[in-house]
């Protein structure tokens, strides 16, 4: 359970009246100290109903709430604060002693002291030992200007100047979609982020102040180029229970997957080459391997993975690599099988063609069955990342890149210049919640979560899809892909949905440039919760039946005829 940890019990005075009591260990606020025990004077069959609030005195009002969900100590820096700020504690006034104000709010002292000192550090208190706690002088920021300037309204041909990156064709298609679903409550299946209510936000709150307790003005600096070593090892540890060996020097720290991304283009592509990708692939990289000039080629396959006799009757002249998500392709769901990996390999040292491997979804298993070998495990010249956006936090952006050394020398003065390095508060953090073992209490929390939501979904599309649509089912990752036949458009199907009030994404959003990919709908089941996965099911079952009875049938076949996009 997330939060501060608790063991309650009961004693017998000598009049043998129960009382209850509570062992409380709140890492956050008691770092590196005793835990303390709360003795609360009231039998175990009266409910506790003590009052919170100053009654007497210039303090008359403070008023502090159990349930709100605000801890004490912040309701009370936030009340004194505004009194200080509005001059109803004047400065130089007196606060009450930490005993007795915590005695009028029935609080423990403990309580008092941290609001105090938080205060002090915000300014508006300074202690004086022997004297007590004094309100400060506030200075209020100086207002510069007083009036608004006169500045004549010209403006400068922003149409002409921008680059021809913004208007790439992969980033209108995602502009387009935007301004279309805005301003609505959505069942929304196109969101790949995880629900806010499962956010570790106690356990990750312990980190951070522990960091802050214990590292001071350490965790504050610039990071090293390459990321902490304690994050890069620890990391090490972790892929090495994948079968992948990985050395700390090989690791480097991303402010996110995509900045990875990002690295690998700059670093290998000019204008005029050539990346490859399976036919339906992540956006992300289709907009950054776009903008660094590159074309992309994709790659057709099966439910196996990527065709092997298309890899070698292709021109590889000017190939640079090829992008891949073995695992759990988004937003296909396809697993490249262990022998298509292999021969990908052969492939790959055939033609010197590195690959890129993105294991966004690791750790995402959902129904007890491992993948087979990560590509970086059977060849220690792939290209791996990773991140902690899809099953930690996305707001994190912490992601690695593991790359060959040849390669990596190369890639490591590009990351210093993008952004000097990334947070060495977060990457502490995140070490302290990966050696707390918080990791493998997280994941057993949200993958019994998530697999709910994808039976649900599941359920949904089972009872009210046509037989003309299917899918397979997924046993990892975060997403669904619905199969639609090649009479729909995955636009058009995208539109009816939206009538409905579902978000998903069409097929059309994931193509790379070259040639059109798999008919479908990746639908997420991350975000929504189970009832409303339902729900969007059933919607988007009477969108897409509208659509299978609009389109006329083939005299010739008995097929229906192709709408296109």
């Amino acid at each position: 359970m997330d939060g501060p940890f608790f063991t309650f019990g009961t004693f017998h005075n000598a009049n043998a009246n129960a009382y209850s009591f509570v062992w409380m260990e709140d890492r956050y606020e008691w770092i590196n100290s005793l835990a303390h025990l709360y003795i609360l004077n009231c039998p175990l069959t009266q409910k506790r109903n003590a009052s919170r609030e100053v009654l007497v005195g210039r303090l008359a009002g403070v008023k502090l709430e159990d349930d709100n969900g605000i801890p004490l100590y912040r309701q009370l820096v936030d009340q004194l604060s505004t009194r200080i700020r509005s001059g109803a504690l004047p400065s130089g006034y007196k606060l009450p002693p930490t005993r007795e104000l915590a005695k009028d709010l029935n609080i423990h002292r403990n309580t008092v002291v941290r609001a105090f000192e938080e205060l002090s550090a915000l300014g508006f208190v300074k202690s004086m030992v022997g004297r007590g706690t004094f309100v400060a002088d506030v200075e209020e920021a100086p207002i510069r200007y007083t009036e608004t300037l006169d500045v004549p309204q010209r403006s400068l041909p922003w149409d002409t100047l921008v680059s021809q990156a913004t208007e790439l064709e992969t980033v209108q298609k995602i502009r387009r979609i935007s301004q279309q679903v805005r301003h609505r409550e959505w069942y929304n299946l196109a969101r790949m982020e995880p629900p806010v209510s499962l956010f570790p936000v106690e356990r990750f709150r312990h980190c951070i102040d522990h960091v802050l307790r214990t590292q001071k003005g350490k965790a504050l600096r610039y990071a090293p180029r390459e990321g902490l070593e304690r994050l890069r090892t620890l990391l090490v540890d972790q892929l090495a229970t994948k079968g992948i060996p990985v050395r700390v020097e090989d690791v480097m720290i991303t402010t996110g997957s995509q900045q990875g991304l990002d690295l690998v283009a700059r670093a290998l592509l000019d204008p005029g080459d050539t990346i490859l990708m399976q036919t339906a692939t992540y956006t992300g990289a289709l907009g950054v391997f776009s903008a660094s000039g590159a074309r992309s080629i994709g790659v057709p396959g099966d439910d196996d993975g990527p065709s092997i006799e298309f890899l070698h009757r292709l021109n590889t002249n000017r190939v640079k690599g090829f992008y891949l998500m073995p695992d759990v392709c988004n937003p296909t769901g396809v697993c490249i099988s262990e022998k298509k990996r292999e021969k990908i390999i052969e492939w790959s040292h055939e033609r010197g063609i590195p690959l890129i491997e993105d294991d966004y979804a690791s750790d995402m298993e959902l129904d007890d069955e491992l993948p087979p070998p990560a590509l970086r495990a059977l060849d220690p010249e792939v290209i791996y990342m990773g991140t902690f956006s899809k099953k930690l936090i996305p707001a994190l952006r912490v992601g690695y890149l593991i790359c060959p050394q040849a390669f990596h020398k190369r890639i490591l003065p590009m990351k210093h210049a993008m952004d000097l390095g990334t947070s060495v508060l977060i990457q502490q953090a995140l070490a302290e919640f990966l050696e707390r073992g918080y990791m493998r209490a997280h994941l057993k929390q949200i993958l019994p979560e998530y697999k709910k939501r994808r039976d649900a979904l599941e359920a949904s599309l089972t009872e009210n899809l046509p037989e003309e649509i299917t899918w397979n089912h997924p046993k990892r990752g975060p997403l669904l892909w619905l199969k639609l036949p090649q009479y729909i458009s995955p636009e058009e199907a995208f539109e009816e949905a939206r009538r409905e009030g579902v978000l998903v994404n069409p097929s059309s959003l994931h193509e790379a440039t070259n040639q059109r990919g798999p008919n479908g709908l990746r639908l997420v089941f991350l975000h929504e919760e189970p009832e409303r996965l339902h729900e969007a099911g059933k919607r988007l079952g009477q969108a897409l039946k509208r659509l299978c009875q609009r389109v006329p049938v083939s005299a010739t076949n008995g097929e229906r005829a192709f709408n296109g996009i």
